[in-house]
């Protein structure tokens, strides 16, 4: 018994020490395994990024950061709660994945019905208490017209905006579908291009993560959150589970990662490259075939959106001076600016949006400011010196631009007021007198109603107010654009070079040069470009700094990818160093066919441009000389034809005064011509001013889309010229058109006489 016992616990301590070295092994290897893992995953020129975007992407899955729609439809859904129908249900729930949303399809769907409700109500309270309403419109003959009309537009709104409220959900996924669906391609190339040397799903897809950019990057991130959550076992059931949600959207994309996929499990290295390669050749040729079918489908709903949507309804303005005459004054002012400056504006922009949500993959556009924060300081106005900087937000001197030159515009409202003795008076001489403010004022009683402006003067000073708009956002715009557009357009005349630079790279350390000596090499051969810059500075931190080849690219005070912000440049030079570890031939065929993978999108993102090239000129013709002139023409135009009215108005009035048989005949006449019952010029211009500087900001953000996809910063540098030129060329014509057509209306007057 004792001897048992004794080898009994001697089996006990070999099995502990057993144990013991197990576990000391597996700690040695956990060591080593964590060693390689930190220095593939984070010793990376933002070594803390991927972390700190994980952190910050797992306060939004937890609602700590929401955006103020989140906030607003969850208490919204606290307080009432409509649950939409089965199917709607799920399009809803789709949506919210894809755009990250943390509500629930109720709380969506309860803010549409709220937001029409709450409308609705408005409405019925400013109809049961038509105090209130005097409290917003105040006076004359047309506040009792308003007190009905107002709140029945108001139904009307409300009724129709619960659906689109409702849906609100899918258009932020579409916009997310578009923006990155931008950067799929480059998404594919970071994989490939890191799954070349190293054969590793999870490390690929975590390189694409760092690099490819918001939202894609959300997405990739979401991939490994599943897993850590326990959503998912593994990495490749949560990617097939997000691929998924693209099959309907982005059939490529999807294709592309099984051929990612499928190359894992391939015992041959020449078919392990194979596939990589046509991976990338699937989405590539995918969306090529994609923007083909969409630029020829896309043609002919832009033309009819323009022309249903803004020349005929600008054409249509023409003839109303005469319309409102002859309806005895039931058209106002205020009926036109609801309907063109509102309801026209919001169809327009909601039908283009529904278009460009059918837009494929194209574009590889990356946002330089979401990648580098650091550059907002670009979007500042500096009012001081280089060494004692004063940044002033550019919104404050936007607000005082515009204020100004509406405040001046309206100066004939304000005079009205303050200087009743200006509403009469005149200038000009003989038959070219025209008034400054030209009110019309009659008296029913006690009570005394003046209509106006009419007046020449004012209606010039109107042209101040779409002018003072347009120079304010030119101002804001070209101020937030300028420097980070020249560091967008180097960077993108870098990158169109880089594939030839690379392919040199390449070859030079192929033939056994080591790298440090390439680049100084590859910056001799390509001195004067941009390349050859980059690549010079790579070389003088190397020879002048003793830096090593990661210090002298991703240094942070002077490494060379601070002067280029460009993910692709940057992931491109991070395959550089985790090959070197390797050895130089795999280096080499690393930057080789990552030369021939950029060559290869840049020639499929040229014949992307080619063939929307049609659609796009004709828009930014639209934009910047047809929508404009024709406004300006109708201006002068309804000029002309307002102060024809305007004189025959009082010819006929005069003329009442003669034989009692012709007194019924001219006054009937007078009552239809009746300059009262027309819409003054300066509302008339101030609509279609309006109308014009919201049509261009509308075109634009088409236009760019069209084009670019979702790229922020080039939208709002297009914004900057387009406002100034369309505006600009809007007012020139209608000033040129005014006086010519009141010179031509004088002449007629003239001939009457």
């Amino acid at each position: 018994m004792g001897r048992m016992a004794e080898e009994k616990g001697q089996r006990e301590e070999r099995i502990i020490m057993d144990q013991d070295k197990i576990k000391e092994i597996l700690e040695k290897y956990d060591k080593r395994l964590k060693g390689s893992i930190e220095f593939e995953l984070n010793d990376l020129p933002d070594n803390q990024a991927f972390s700190k975007e994980y952190e910050i992407f797992k306060e939004e899955t937890l609602g700590k950061t929401e955006t103020f729609y989140e906030k607003t439809c969850k208490k919204i859904g606290r307080i009432i709660k409509v649950d939409p129908k089965e199917e709607e249900r799920k399009k809803l729930q789709e949506s919210i994945n894809a755009a990250h949303l943390t509500i629930t399809p109720s709380e969506a769907y309860s803010f549409g019905v709220f937001a029409g409700l709450f409308i609705i109500f408005l409405a019925l309270v400013i109809a049961i208490f038509p105090f209130i309403f005097d409290i917003i419109v105040s006076g004359g003959a047309d506040t009792a017209k308003l007190k009905i009309f107002f709140p029945f537009v108001l139904m009307i709104i409300g009724a129709f905006l619960i659906k689109p409220a409702a849906g609100f959900p899918h258009y932020l996924a579409n916009k997310w579908r578009i923006e990155a669906g931008n950067q799929m391609v480059l998404c594919i190339l970071y994989v490939v291009m890191y799954m070349r040397h190293t054969s590793n799903l999870e490390h690929a897809i975590k390189f694409a993560g760092q690099h490819v950019g918001y939202p894609l990057s959300l997405d990739l991130r979401k991939i490994f959150w599943d897993v850590e959550s326990g959503n998912y076992s593994n990495i490749k059931e949560s990617l097939d589970s997000y691929l998924e949600s693209w099959k309907e959207h982005n059939l490529e994309f999807v294709q592309s990662f099984h051929l990612i996929e499928s190359s894992l499990y391939e015992s041959s290295e020449e078919r392990r490259l194979e596939l990589l390669d046509k991976s990338l050749e699937v989405i590539l040729e995918g969306s090529y075939n994609r923007m083909l079918s969409f630029a020829q489908n896309l043609k002919s709903p832009i033309t009819m959106l323009h022309m249903l949507g803004i020349i005929l309804p600008i054409l249509g303005l023409v003839v109303l001076p005469l319309v409102a005459a002859f309806l005895q004054g039931a058209l106002k002012w205020y009926h036109l600016m609801i309907f063109y400056n509102i309801l026209l504006p919001v169809i327009v922009f909601f039908v283009g949006i529904n278009l460009m949500s059918r837009r494929p993959t194209g574009q590889t556009n990356t946002d330089i400011l979401k990648q580098n924060p650091n550059l907002r300081i670009y979007q500042k106005l500096n009012l001081g010196s280089v060494d004692k900087p004063i940044y002033v937000d550019p919104k404050t001197i936007t607000f005082f631009i515009i204020g100004i030159f509406v405040l001046i515009g309206f100066l004939p409202i304000i005079l009205h007021y303050t200087s009743p003795d200006l509403d009469s008076k005149v200038i000009g001489k003989g038959a070219f007198v025209v008034g400054i403010l030209d009110y019309k004022c009659s008296t029913y009683g006690s009570a005394t109603t003046c209509k106006g402006p009419y007046g020449l003067v004012a209606l010039l000073l109107s042209l101040l107010i779409p002018l003072g708009i347009a120079i304010g956002l030119w101002f804001y715009y070209k101020t937030i654009t300028k420097k980070l557009m020249k560091i967008k357009k180097e960077t993108e005349t870098l990158e169109q070079e880089f594939s030839g630079s690379l392919f040199q790279l390449g070859n030079s350390i192929e033939d056994g040069l080591p790298a440090e000596l390439a680049f100084e090499k590859v910056a001799n051969n390509l001195a004067g470009t941009r390349t050859g810059d980059f690549f010079k500075l790579v070389a003088l931190n190397i020879r002048k700094l003793g830096m090593g080849i990661k210090d002298a690219i991703f240094h942070k005070q002077y490494g060379a990818m601070l002067r280029y912000p460009s993910g692709l440049i940057q992931s491109s030079m991070m395959v550089l160093i985790e090959g070197a570890r390797k050895g130089p031939k795999i280096v080499a065929k690393s930057l080789i066919s990552i030369s021939q993978y950029v060559d290869r999108i840049e020639k499929v993102n040229n014949r992307l441009k080619d063939l929307l090239s049609d659609i796009i000129s004709s828009m930014k013709s639209q934009i910047t000389f047809l929508t404009p002139v024709i406004a300006g023409i109708v201006v002068g135009v309804a000029t002309m034809v307002t102060t024809i009215i305007n004189k025959l108005s009082g010819t006929l009035a005069a003329g009442t005064q003669v034989a009692d048989q012709e007194v019924s005949g001219l006054a009937g006449m007078a009552d239809i011509l009746n300059i009262t019952n027309v819409i003054p010029s300066f509302y008339f211009q101030l609509v279609v001013g309006l109308f014009v500087v919201e049509m261009v900001y509308v075109l634009t953000i088409l236009s760019n889309s069209i084009e670019k996809g979702v790229d922020k910063l080039s939208e709002q540098h297009s914004m900057s010229r387009n406002m100034l030129i369309g505006v600009g060329l809007y007012v020139i014509i209608s000033l040129v058109g005014i006086i010519v057509f009141t010179i031509l209306a004088g002449g007629i007057n003239i001939v009457a006489g």
